[in-house]
């Protein structure tokens, strides 16, 4: 029924390690400490073992989950749990670890900028991030790819934009005059699972002004001078020459 305990989410965020969560159900607090087990098996060979083990960690992933460390994570190992309150079993599910993958958001978000169009109402700036820590790419144990999404920062609709390997990506023709929200997230290379989203990285581009600034102009008065002057001479030397007729 619904108010029996049931699985929210199995997931691993590096390939490495995994958790899986559940509800309590809807008489929160009613069972006795303990009454909610979940217990595992996974198949090394052709068969299933037969003995159903117990979580290894009820602690470290939060409260109503189990948390297994490397020592119990193996991939390409199909794994099945079930959810038992009070010693009758109320949820089951299998999976693969490589199925669950979901990353930790990526970071270090920064900016660069790329360059300025002629019109000076454009920009095209430069975006790059890190990998999430715990995710080992170096040795190329996970492979991730990238999704970056932008707004500008009165808009409710983001932009996304094609999946990448690269840790940077190039953002074309954004306007001068606005102010952009940038995030990304990353998901294992071939799944469809995306992880949660890295801390939003704001973008502000630099005012173009159509006119030069007061220091870099300065009116030519002197010449000004120069010519007024010649010119007045001009004027009174063609007024007395033709006095002069």
């Amino acid at each position: 029924s619904s108010g029996k305990p049931k699985f929210t989410k199995c997931r691993s965020p590096e390939l490495e390690t995994f958790s899986c969560h559940w509800t309590d159900g809807l008489h929160h607090g009613l069972q006795s400490p303990g009454s909610i087990q979940l217990f595992y098996i996974r198949r090394s060979t052709q068969e299933w073992t037969q003995e159903w083990k117990e979580c290894p960690d009820y602690v470290s992933a939060g409260e109503n989950s189990c948390y297994f460390n490397s020592s119990y994570t193996s991939i390409w190992i199909p794994y099945c749990i079930k959810l038992t309150s009070n010693g009758d079993t109320v949820d089951q599910k299998c999976f693969s670890v490589e199925e669950i993958v979901q990353p930790d958001p990526p970071i270090g978000l920064n900016w660069t900028l790329l360059n300025i169009s002629l019109t000076g109402i454009h920009a095209d700036i430069q975006v790059r991030w890190e990998p999430p820590p715990n995710a080992d790419v170096q040795k190329g144990w996970i492979v991730l790819e990238y999704e970056l999404q932008y707004k500008e920062v009165n808009e409710t609709q983001w932009k996304m934009m094609d999946p990448v390997l690269s840790t940077s990506v190039p953002v074309y023709s954004l306007r001068l005059d606005k102010e952009y929200e940038v995030r990304v997230r990353s998901r294992q290379r071939n799944s469809e699972k995306y992880g949660e989203f890295s801390e939003v990285l704001f973008v502000t581009l630099p005012q173009m002004r159509p006119f030069a600034c007061e220091e870099d102009f300065q009116f030519p008065w002197f010449l000004f001078i120069i010519f007024g002057i010649f010119g007045l001479m001009v004027t009174l030397f063609l007024f007395i020459f033709s006095k002069q007729q």
